[in-house]
C-alpha cells in the first residue's frame, strides 16, 4: 500500500494528524529529496514527539521518475507501507507523482492520497474572486514565444487563472500583463502560511508599481480575473488551443475560424507557432 501524503508548505501545524499516523507506520518513504525530508520528519518528531525513525528513503524526483519506477521491485508497494512526499504540498501538482499514481494503477497497486496543504486551493480561497470554476497554469515557461502564447491564452480565458511564480519572475510577469491588460485584477498571496505571509490585490499596473519596491522574495502564487471580452457564442484560438485532442483536430478546428488552410495550422501547431 502506498500513501501520498502532502507535507506543510510552510507552517509544520498544517500537517494532519491522519498524515503523522501515516507517516509513523511507513517502512519505506520514497521522496523527492531525502535531505528535505529527513529535515522535515526531524522537525515533526520535536514539535509532535513521535518517532519518525529507522526508515528506508529512497528518492523521485521530475528528472528521474520514469528511470526510477522502470527498475522498483513491484512487490516493494504490496508489501510494505510506503509513503511518498514531496518537498512541499500536494503531490502530483507542479510536483512529482503522477507518474508513480499512473504506475499504482497500471499494476493493481492500492494506493491512497490524503488531503493536506495547497497553494493553489488557498489562493483561490483567499483571493475573493467568487467565481466556481478557474483554470490552473502551474508555473509559465520561463522566456521566448512559448510564454507569450501561454500569457495570450489565460488572459484570454472566460475563466479565473491561477499560477505560480518565482520571486526571479514576478514582476516581469506583472509588467507583461501590464502591457496586454493594465486593468486586470490580480490577487497575489506571497509565502503562503508562513511567517511573513502577505496578500495583495488590484489592478496590474498598479501592482506593478507597487511591488517595485517590496522585498518580493519567496514563493508566489498568483490569481488573474478572468478575460471580460469572451464574446457569448464564439469560439476563439485559445478555447481550441485548451482542448485536448489530438493536433490534426485541433488544427481542423483553427483552420474553420481562420483563412488558413490545416495544413498550414497543423504544422504551425508542430512547430509551436501558433
Amino acid at each position: 500500500m502506498i500513501y501520498f501524503v502532502p507535507t506543510p508548505i510552510g507552517n509544520l501545524e498544517d500537517i494532519s494528524m491522519r498524515a503523522l499516523k501515516v507517516l509513523e507506520l511507513s517502512d519505506t518513504v520514497i521522496c523527492e529529496d531525502t535531505r528535505v525530508t529527513k529535515k522535515l520528519f526531524r522537525l515533526l518528531e520535536k514539535r509532535f514527539d513521535i518517532s519518525l525513525r529507522d526508515k528506508k528513503f529512497l528518492s523521485m524526483h521530475s528528472h528521474n521518475e520514469r528511470d526510477f519506477l522502470s527498475k522498483i521491485d513491484i512487490s516493494l508497494f504490496k508489501e510494505k507501507t510506503i509513503s511518498y512526499l514531496s518537498d512541499a504540498g500536494m503531490p502530483s501538482v507542479s510536483d512529482p507523482g503522477c507518474e508513480l499514481v499512473r504506475f499504482c494503477q497500471e499494476n493493481s497497486i492500492e494506493y491512497e492520497v490524503l488531503p493536506g496543504a495547497n497553494a493553489l486551493l488557498l489562493a483561490f480561497s483567499s483571493s475573493g474572486f467568487c467565481e466556481t470554476r478557474f483554470t490552473f497554469f502551474g508555473f509559465l515557461p520561463h522566456k521566448g514565444k512559448d510564454r507569450e502564447r501561454e500569457l495570450n491564452r489565460l488572459l484570454s480565458s472566460p475563466f479565473l487563472t491561477i499560477l505560480y511564480e518565482s520571486p526571479h519572475r514576478l514582476l516581469k510577469l506583472l509588467k507583461e500583463i501590464t502591457s496586454i491588460d493594465p486593468d486586470r485584477e490580480l490577487f497575489l498571496i506571497k509565502e503562503a502560511t508562513k511567517m511573513y505571509e502577505k496578500k495583495f490585490k488590484g489592478k496590474a499596473k498598479e501592482l506593478f508599481e507597487s511591488l517595485k519596491d517590496e522585498n518580493i522574495k519567496g514563493e508566489w502564487t498568483i490569481v488573474i480575473e478572468k478575460s471580460k471580452n469572451i464574446p457569448k457564442g464564439d469560439i476563439t484560438k485559445e478555447d481550441i488551443l485548451s482542448l485536448n485532442i489530438p493536433k490534426k483536430e485541433m488544427a481542423k478546428l483553427l483552420a474553420k475560424i481562420s483563412e488558413k488552410s490545416v495544413k498550414e495550422c497543423y504544422n504551425q501547431l508542430l512547430k509551436k507557432e501558433i
